[in-house]
């Protein structure tokens, strides 16, 4: 795919580790620039000519919007925005409905969720001006299917279907304006945030199960090549998909 993002500009949120920073790699790879956003600044690509590192967190307006902006006035112009940015809240008291807390559900949400909306609504005037462009957004299986005992946590699955219910309305509205809205549900993914999943035996067993062709979890850079082919124009023509990238686990 070398070369297939021509010198368009891309916002990578989510940019410091896991599916985020494979895409940084992948995206400048192909000829992108990309402005790579993470809350925590130690963990962000350095600076070069393909990148730009910004910190900052999403869950402020302010910050989002500060984001659009440095992409453009870095690098000129804005096409590509991709939505990694996320967390699993069981730190915050995130589990099965009965369970959840109310910091759980609201702080899960709101960074999910709602730091999607907000760099959406950052980044859309950009966008139109560049004539157009591809927004991908990270949602989950489990915005998909249920999880389970072994995946209970509501407040996330919540946020990932929302997730996909905001993808399928922003495609329909924005397709006039040139403006292509997919969504990813990835499957489990070896990254941090899956490391207490993968490090007990009944789940890693499951997830080998539910993803046959992997057997086993996905890798970051399996995800970030699906979002580049939808960042390019090889998906000219698809707004509004919802892609399982799971190993098979949707299709059972």
């Amino acid at each position: 795919m070398s070369g297939v993002l021509g010198d368009r500009v891309a916002v990578i949120t989510g940019a410091g580790g896991g599916i985020g920073r494979a895409a940084v790699e992948l995206f400048t790879a192909a000829g992108a620039r990309v402005l790579a956003v993470d809350q925590d600044p130690i963990r962000l690509p350095g600076p070069g000519v393909s990148v730009h590192p910004f910190a900052g967190d999403l869950t402020k307006a302010g910050v989002c919007s500060a984001a659009a902006a440095a992409a453009v006035e870095h690098f000129g112009a804005l096409h590509i925005l991709f939505n990694v940015a996320g967390i699993s809240g069981r730190r915050f008291g995130d589990g099965p409905v009965h369970a959840c807390t109310d910091q759980g559900w609201a702080t899960v949400l709101d960074v999910n969720l709602g730091t999607v909306f907000r760099m959406c609504r950052a980044a859309l005037p950009a966008l139109i001006d560049a004539g157009g462009g591809s927004v991908i957004n990270l949602a989950s299986v489990l915005g998909l299917v249920g999880g389970g005992e072994l995946f209970a946590t509501h407040a996330y699955a919540a946020s990932k279907a929302g997730i996909v219910g905001l993808t399928r309305a922003m495609a329909t509205y924005y397709a006039p304006r040139r403006i292509r809205v997919n969504a990813l549900c990835p499957g489990l993914v070896a990254t941090p945030m899956a490391a207490r999943a993968l490090g007990d035996r009944a789940t890693a067993a499951h997830v080998a199960r539910m993803q046959p062709l992997l057997d086993g979890p996905l890798t970051a850079e399996q995800v970030a090549a699906a979002a580049l082919f939808l960042a390019s124009d090889a998906a000219a023509g698809i707004t509004g998909a919802v892609l399982p990238v799971d190993g098979g686990w949707t299709a059972q």
